[in-house]
């Protein structure tokens, strides 16, 4: 029975597409076409993977806070957070080789496009005198950075269970080959940059 069950649900989802992945094909792609002037939908720069990095500096005193800020980032992705741990020991930061600093996800697929389109439409104008990013903030390979100072921002976040305010960083990867063509793809597909700012 339950393979059954399995089976009509695998059935309903397959044929499932994100908005923004749906967005991508039938209107970003012809425009970034046209505007880079070639031809292959290859040579076009797309959305490669979404990662979100929490630094949770209280853990070194109490891991419970290392708890909350993965089931936080679990709830805002939907996906498993992973425990990132110091590469090596720094005594003037009480820092031991192994010891958890932070959590990550890395999305990619559906729920890339999906974590996306929350992010645009629906998190970002909950950000406090909120004007747009900078557009600036590409990493000299085409892709993305975003700092958030509170992670309340996401309407997942129960500030109960979460008394503690985490600041997080969003990378945006992209195939981009260059700044230039890795904000146009973002531009494209709506990301809010801010208005009059030099690229």
């Amino acid at each position: 029975m339950s393979d059954n069950k399995e089976t009509k649900k695998a059935v309903k989802t397959s044929g499932y597409s994100p908005r923004v992945k749906t967005l991508y094909k039938e209107k970003v792609l012809p425009a970034l076409l046209k505007e880079m002037k070639v031809k292959s939908p290859m040579a076009a720069p797309k959305l490669e993977k979404i990662v979100i990095n929490v630094g949770v500096a209280d853990a070194k005193e109490d891991i419970k806070f290392l708890d909350i800020a993965r089931e936080d980032i679990t709830a805002v992705t939907g996906q498993l957070a992973q425990v990132r741990r110091a590469k090596k020991s720094i005594s003037n930061f009480k820092l031991r080789e192994g010891m958890p600093i932070g959590v990550r996800v890395t999305l990619r697929g559906n729920r890339m496009y999906e974590f996306f389109d929350r992010f645009v439409n629906i998190v970002s104008p909950r950000i406090r005198d909120f004007q747009g990013f900078s557009p600036k903030s590409f990493d000299g390979r085409g892709n993305l950075n975003v700092g958030l100072k509170e992670h309340y921002v996401f309407p997942e976040i129960d500030v109960e269970k979460s008394p503690k305010a985490h600041g997080m960083n969003i990378t945006f990867v992209t195939t981009a080959d260059s700044d230039d063509n890795g904000r146009l793809l973002m531009e494209f597909m709506g990301f809010p940059f801010r208005k009059g700012t030099a690229k």
